[in-house]
């Protein structure tokens, strides 16, 4: 039990590491439109109705494969139940999805994209690569 709950943590902690490092790269590759501060909530707030579809591109594959990692890392130390704690990694980011999702005013289809995509199909496929 004890291994299990050190895969969990150690899932969250590297995927929810990817998912940052990722993030914080984001800008230097695709730059955010003229005068935007990515770091500053209430500045993406103000001025998400000036991101296009390029922008979203970073902030999907941050949020997919730290999931990927996270349940990856997961199914791989975990002694037991390695595809049920994969999954909970993927619900853990996912619940951290949702909560972005009302947190900043993205697209409508970016949201049912990263909901429907990012997480648990991630996760899952992180089990499965995890588990063989």
């Amino acid at each position: 039990m004890l291994k299990n709950i050190l895969a969990v943590v150690l899932a969250l902690v590297l995927g929810g590491s990817v998912n940052m490092g990722l993030i914080m790269v984001s800008g230097s590759i695709i730059p955010p439109p003229e005068g935007i501060d990515p770091t500053n909530m209430e500045s993406l707030k103000a001025s998400m109705h000036l991101y296009e579809a390029k922008h979203f591109i970073f902030p999907f594959l941050a949020h997919a494969l730290g999931t990927l990692v996270g349940a990856f890392i997961a199914a791989k130390v975990a002694s037991s139940r390695k595809m049920t704690l994969a999954m909970v990694i993927g619900g853990f980011f996912m619940l951290g999805g949702i909560t972005n999702a009302f947190l900043l005013p993205a697209p409508i289809w970016f949201i049912a994209l990263d909901i429907v995509l990012a997480y648990l199909p991630m996760a899952w496929l992180g089990g499965k690569l995890g588990t063989k």
